[in-house]
This record gives structure tokens, sequence and C-alpha cells, in this order.
């Protein structure tokens, strides 16, 4: 899963926003119907690492993310 959050990392500061946007919109996919494993391979793996680095690039991720991650980032954000 790093290996597919360090993809989309490098397709965003690169500039690649549509090769981007489809890693985001298959791990929200993988989010939404993958397995309990899966799920949270997602959330606690992918989520966490994509959103550090664009954080850090002052990126704008309401804009970037699909709404279910959106909706798992906000939850993670709220939880400390």
């Amino acid at each position: 899963m790093q290996k597919f959050a360090d993809l989309t990392i490098t397709m965003v500061l690169k500039g690649n926003m549509t090769r981007a946007k489809k890693c985001l919109d298959a791990a929200d996919s993988l989010l939404v119907n993958g397995n309990y494993q899966t799920r949270n391979a997602i959330s606690n793996v992918y989520l966490y690492s994509v959103s550090a680095v664009l954080e850090l690039h002052h990126y704008n991720l309401q804009q970037l993310f699909p709404r279910h991650l959106q909706a798992e980032y906000v939850r993670q954000i709220n939880a400390f």
C-alpha cells in the first residue's frame, strides 16, 4: 500500500493530476468496496502518507480527494 501511496504522491508532485486522480479514485473505491484489511490499509497507510505530503506542499485536499477518502480524512483529523 505504501508503494501505491508513493506513486500517487509522485504523480501529484510532478503535476500529472490526471493520473493522480485515477489513483485517488482507485483508493476511494478500495475504501468503499474492499475487505476489512484493505479498508484498514487505505486508512492507515495510504491516506496518512498521501495527506501528510500533500498538506506539506499546501495542496487543497478537498479538491483532490474523492468523497469517501475526504470523509475518512476528516474523521482522522478530528480524532486527535
